[in-house]
């Protein structure tokens, strides 16, 4: 009857001797529509359906009702090479799962342009390909996401991120308050002369720390050293630290953290004896260190699981779904690293 080609509804009407829409209406209409259609039209439809083993071309039948079912996930930084992909991955594993979960596809999405001058807008931007779009990364473009917020186009920032003309939809972690319990274990430990080695506002997630870690300091404590560039030698971010007289130290970055851990050994000092020092998040190297890390547990795959769900309500609920903003909670990491202060 056809040929070995795919068959299509036009080739269904051919046969049926009705019209492609009414082929459309027997495969897609709602029961008041296909009440219009004769039974006997629409069982000779239904019989030719059958004999040519008819498959709807998915793609097609999600554009006549204007959706992909699929979610693009923008990154401003390559989500893929070792440096950083400890820090991208477990958020793609939460949005693959809940993804898959909710009957979506994936797409990423790189935008244009290299490394930090990734723009999600283009002149010929593929934003449209997905029904709506998680974006991740450090820091985002200030500008762009103000379109994002003013645009009708559904999307999910992961991380917190201040308003940008209106609130934005996010998932983030709460680092302030995280941080905030590190310092008061250190207090209970006798610890009372704190230093902080890390930026304070190159994003909201290090302004949440700074944050927390300000917020924490009551009057017998005090900041000792605050070092917001720790360029230099292990050796002299050492010096830094014991001449500032700190007993307790809080890492913005996990790399600081190592670097001092390889200097006290170099000087034959111990960690939590004669130093303690704090990562202020967890990280994936920590695995592969010889020394685990006090520190807080940042719940990346969750986070990337609830943005998934959260931009799904999003595109489901059209544009009468309203903003909604999640902080989840960081559990502790009690590492060996953190101890009484030292005499």
């Amino acid at each position: 009857m056809v040929s070995n080609r795919r068959v299509t509804q036009l080739d269904i009407a051919r046969l049926a001797g009705v019209s492609q829409a009414t082929v459309s209406l027997v495969l897609n209409g709602t029961e008041y529509a296909l009440a219009r259609i004769p039974q006997e039209t629409r069982e000779r439809v239904q019989r030719i359906i059958r004999e040519t083993r008819y498959v709807p071309d998915p793609i097609a039948r999600r554009m006549a009702k204007g959706s992909n079912r699929i979610l693009g996930v923008f990154t401003y930084e390559p989500a893929f090479p070792s440096a950083q992909a400890d820090f991208f991955l477990p958020f793609l594993f939460g949005i693959e799962e809940e993804a898959q979960a909710r009957g979506y596809d994936l797409l990423l999405l790189t935008g244009v342009g290299q490394g930090a001058q990734r723009k999600i807008f283009a002149e010929e931007s593929r934003l449209r390909i997905a029904d709506g779009c998680i974006v991740l990364g450090r820091a985002f473009d200030r500008d762009e996401l103000q379109r994002l917020v003013a645009g009708d186009y559904p999307f999910v920032a992961i991380g917190r991120r201040e308003d940008a003309g209106a609130p934005v939809p996010f998932v983030g972690a709460d680092y302030a308050t995280a941080t905030g319990q590190l310092v008061q274990q250190a207090r209970a430990l006798g610890h009372t002369r704190l230093a902080y080695l890390g930026p304070t506002d190159t994003a909201e997630s290090t302004a949440d720390r700074w944050r927390g870690f300000r917020a924490a300091l009551e009057t017998d404590l005090r900041m000792a050293l605050h070092m917001t560039d720790t360029a230099g030698t292990d050796a002299a971010l050492m010096d830094a630290v014991l001449q500032s007289g700190a007993t307790a130290v809080f890492c913005v970055e996990l790399a600081d953290a190592m670097r001092l851990e390889a200097a006290a050994r170099a000087r034959d000092l111990r960690l939590p004896q004669h130093l303690s020092v704090m990562a202020l998040g967890s990280h994936l190297r920590a695995e592969s260190s010889r020394t685990r890390f006090a520190s807080f547990h940042i719940p990346r795959e969750e986070m990337g699981r609830q943005a998934t769900a959260m931009l799904v309500r999003r595109i489901e609920g059209g544009t009468g779904e309203p903003v909604q903003q999640a902080l989840l909670p960081c559990e502790p990491i009690a590492g060996d690293t953190l101890g009484p202060a030292p005499r």
